[in-house]
C-alpha cells in the first residue's frame, strides 16, 4: 500500500477518542476567542463541558455561510491578526466573500493533509506536478502546491496559462501529474485531439481533479483523452481548502481526514443526522484549525457516508462523491453562480425585459453558458441592428461584471421565454452530460 501515516490506519475506537479530545479543545478555543460562538452558545444555554462524545455534537447549533458572511472580514478568527500568516477567501460572487485565516500551524497541517491526498493517488517525490488551479485568494492552487512540496515532488505552478501553453509545458518539462478542475482536463484533452497530439507524447500518468462535481463518465473521458488515472478529491475554502477528503487507489469513495474533521450527513428537512448510506447535506466540524475553527458547518453539498471497510487498508470513513448542491447553484469551470445574479445583471440594463433563461452546455471539453433574454417591448430601436447590438454589449458587460466569466448573450423573440404561473420557473437548462 502507498505510504500512509498512523492516523489513516488507526483503530476506530482510538480515532474517535482523538476526535473527541480535539473537539473539546476546539469548542473551548471557539467559545473563548470567537464572539459568534460564545454568544450563540450562551443564548441557547449550551454547556460545552457536557460534550463528551461524538453523539453530543448533534446537540450543537449549525454554522452557515450567512453566519460567516455576517462576520466579514475577521469576525470568526480565533487568534489575533498578528498570528495569521495566510488569508484566503471565497469568490464572493453571491455576496460578501468568506475570509479564512491560517496560522503557521494551520498551514503545516494543511500541507500534511494535501500530501496524503497526493500520496493516495500514488504521487511521489519522483513526480513533476503541474498545478493548473489559479493561484489567488482561492485556496486550491497554493494548497496543492505546499502539499506537493511536502512529499518532495517538483512543482510547476502553471496558473493562468493558455491551454496551448499548458500542453507545451507538459511536453517539454515532462510533467507526470496534473492538478486542476475536471472541466479543464477535458479542455486539454480536446486541445490534444484538435492539434493531433497523441497523449503518449506526454509523460502524464496521473491527475487529481476537484472544485467541481464530476461523474464517472467524465472520469472515463478524461482518462481516455489524456491516458492517465484520474482521482477525485474534496475540500472547501471555508474548511481549509483541498485536503478534506480524497480517493485512494481503489477509487471507491473519498476517505475523510477524520483526525482533522468530523463529518455528519443531515436531512435538510429535519436537520437530524442521517445514518451511513443515506444521502443528505454534508456538515463538517474542524477539530485542528487554530485560526478559523468551524463547528457543524453546513456545506450545501450533497453526499452520503459509505458503509464497510475500504480494501486499501485505511480505516478513515468514506463519503460518496458529491452529487450536487442543495440549492439552485450552477457550477461552471469551478465558479459558482446563481440565477439571481443573472437576473440582477439583466435588471440593471434598460431595454432588456426581465424574462430570461440560462442554457449550460459543454463544447470541446469546456462548459459554455448562454443567457437568453428578450428585448423590452417598448425598446424604441428594435429594428435598428446597431442599436440592438449596443444593447447586447451593455448586457454582456453587466453579466461579465456579475459573473466573473464570459457568458454568451442571445436575444430571443418576444414572448418565447416562459412566464411564471405562480410556480417556480425553470430558469436553468443544463445540457451537460451527467
Amino acid at each position: 500500500m502507498t505510504r500512509v501515516d498512523a492516523y489513516e490506519t488507526m483503530g476506530r475506537e482510538d480515532l474517535e477518542q482523538v476526535q473527541v479530545e480535539r473537539l473539546q479543545a476546539t469548542l473551548h478555543r471557539a467559545c473563548q476567542n470567537v464572539a459568534f460562538y460564545r454568544e450563540r452558545f450562551e443564548a441557547l444555554g449550551i454547556d460545552i463541558e457536557k460534550v463528551r462524545s461524538l453523539a453530543d455534537l448533534a446537540e450543537l447549533p449549525f454554522t452557515t455561510k450567512d453566519d460567516l458572511r455576517a462576520s466579514y472580514p475577521y469576525g470568526m478568527f480565533a487568534v489575533p491578526l498578528k498570528d495569521i500568516v495566510r488569508i484566503h477567501s471565497t469568490s464572493g460572487t453571491t455576496g460578501k466573500p468568506v475570509v479564512v485565516g491560517y496560522t503557521a500551524n494551520d498551514i503545516s497541517v494543511w500541507a500534511t493533509l494535501v500530501a496524503r491526498v497526493l500520496r493516495a493517488a500514488e504521487v511521489t517525490e519522483h513526480d513533476l506536478v503541474q498545478i493548473a488551479f489559479n493561484y489567488n485568494l482561492s485556496s486550491a492552487g497554493l494548497g496543492f502546491h505546499y502539499g506537493a512540496e511536502r512529499i518532495g515532488s517538483s512543482v510547476v505552478p502553471s496558473s493562468g496559462e493558455t491551454v496551448g501553453r499548458q500542453v507545451l509545458v507538459m511536453r517539454d518539462y515532462k510533467t507526470t501529474a496534473l492538478v486542476g478542475t475536471p472541466s479543464y482536463a477535458l479542455h486539454i484533452a480536446s486541445y490534444l485531439r484538435e492539434q493531433r497530439i497523441h497523449p503518449d507524447e506526454l509523460r502524464l500518468r496521473v491527475g487529481l481533479f476537484g472544485a467541481e462535481s464530476w461523474s464517472e463518465a467524465t472520469r472515463e473521458e478524461i482518462e481516455r483523452g489524456l491516458h492517465i488515472k484520474a482521482y477525485d478529491n474534496y475540500g472547501l475554502t471555508e474548511l481549509m481548502g483541498p485536503g478534506v477528503s480524497f480517493e485512494c487507489k481503489e477509487r471507491s469513495g473519498l476517505h475523510v481526514n477524520e483526525d482533522n474533521f468530523i463529518l455528519e450527513v443531515i436531512d435538510r428537512s429535519t436537520l437530524r443526522p442521517l445514518p451511513p448510506g443515506e444521502e443528505g447535506e454534508l456538515v463538517f466540524t474542524t477539530i485542528s484549525k487554530q485560526g478559523f475553527p468551524l463547528i457543524r458547518y453546513r456545506t450545501g453539498d450533497v453526499s452520503a457516508v459509505m458503509e464497510g471497510a475500504c480494501p486499501c487498508g485505511r480505516t478513515l470513513s468514506r463519503m460518496r462523491r458529491v452529487s450536487g448542491r442543495v440549492d439552485d447553484m450552477i457550477i461552471v469551470d469551478g465558479i459558482n453562480i446563481f440565477p439571481s445574479q443573472i437576473e440582477e445583471a439583466i435588471l440593471k440594463v434598460e431595454g432588456v425585459a426581465p424574462h430570461y433563461r440560462v442554457v449550460v452546455d459543454r463544447e470541446g471539453g469546456l462548459d459554455v453558458v448562454e443567457v437568453q433574454a428578450e428585448v423590452s417591448p417598448d425598446f424604441p430601436d428594435l429594428d435598428e441592428a446597431a442599436k440592438v447590438a449596443a444593447l447586447r454589449s451593455r448586457l454582456q458587460a453587466s453579466l461579465d461584471e456579475a459573473l466573473g466569466f464570459r457568458a454568451r448573450v442571445a436575444f430571443v423573440e418576444p414572448e418565447t421565454i416562459e412566464r411564471s404561473d405562480g410556480n417556480k420557473l425553470r430558469r436553468v437548462i443544463d445540457k451537460r452530460p451527467k
